[in-house]
């Protein structure tokens, strides 16, 4: 495949790569020398224990280690969420057992974000469940997005709150963009602090139907971090039909600066980077 993002659009924008997503073929400890064998210098991570909240402290040493060694920065990192890819889609809303481990994670994440330099903490809201009462939800969800800021705070980081699509997650309740800026907007005003900021992964919004454009002219200025991915399929940018490189320039034009995640599926994820010209893997 031919570079499809010119080295001069590249140059301006930070892709990093998901290790949760792609590279899966290897073991934990090894993807981020695989990342910087493909050229890339930073990466993000969905919780990477999704038995615990609270993995020994010599499993995040070895993550840490890894990471350092391979010479890659962790910039997104989701706090526990269940078991992803899977039929989770977050704890912090399910009352019990759920959402008491999320609460267990928040210290646990903030900490390991802190240890590694890392600026985005990703909280997923969480599924509906049988037999709660959405409201009930929506209040322990507050609460427990409160708490997360303000762990995101203590370290220097912001929390990202995000939209998934329905036909993949039929029971997440945020599945608009405008659904996740209100729940955005109540953790801010709850916290003070305006550290909770809208991931805007392109895939989901347009799974959704929406208008990719007019959430990025909407919302870009609430926006923390950007995952991409093409539609359909969800493969790598050029597989699909979506034109990711001319809204990635809106978002550019829009004042966006952060982090562009690739989180798309691909059988051989080395290979599949040949879109993105080599010189705007690194980012300085």
């Amino acid at each position: 495949m031919a570079p499809l993002f010119s080295n001069k659009r590249g140059s301006n924008q930070r892709f990093d790569v998901n290790l949760s997503i792609l590279f899966t073929e290897l073991p934990l400890l090894e993807r981020p020398a695989a990342a910087a064998a493909a050229g890339f210098t930073a990466v993000e991570l969905w919780w990477p224990w999704i038995e615990t909240p609270t993995p020994e402290q010599a499993e995040l040493d070895a993550l840490k280690k890894a990471l350092d060694d391979a010479g890659t920065q962790l910039v997104g990192l989701n706090f526990y969420a269940g078991a992803l890819p899977g039929p989770d889609r977050g704890a912090l809303s399910i009352p019990g057992e759920e959402s008491d481990r999320f609460r267990a994670n928040i210290e646990v994440a903030a900490d390991f974000a802190a240890s590694v330099g890392c600026k985005a903490l990703n909280a997923l809201y969480g599924n509906r469940v049988e037999g709660a009462d959405p409201q009930v939800q929506d209040t322990l969800a507050l609460e427990n997005l409160v708490l997360a800021a303000r762990a995101a705070d203590r370290v220097g980081a912001i929390l990202l709150v995000e939209t998934l699509n329905k036909p993949e997650s039929p029971l997440y309740p945020l599945v608009s963009a405008p659904a996740a800026i209100e729940v955005i907007d109540k953790v801010n005003t709850a916290t003070g602090l305006g550290n909770a900021k809208f991931l805007l992964d392109i895939y989901h919004l347009s799974m959704n139907g929406e208008n990719v454009s007019e959430v990025i002219e909407a919302y870009a200025d609430k926006t923390g971090h950007v995952q991409i991915a093409d539609n359909p399929g969800r493969g790598a940018p050029g597989t699909g039909s979506l034109p990711l490189e001319e809204l990635l320039d809106q978002l550019t034009k829009a004042g966006y600066d952060g982090w562009v995640g690739l989180e798309y599926k691909a059988p051989d994820a080395a290979a599949s980077f040949a879109w993105l010209p080599a010189e705007a893997r690194a980012a300085g």
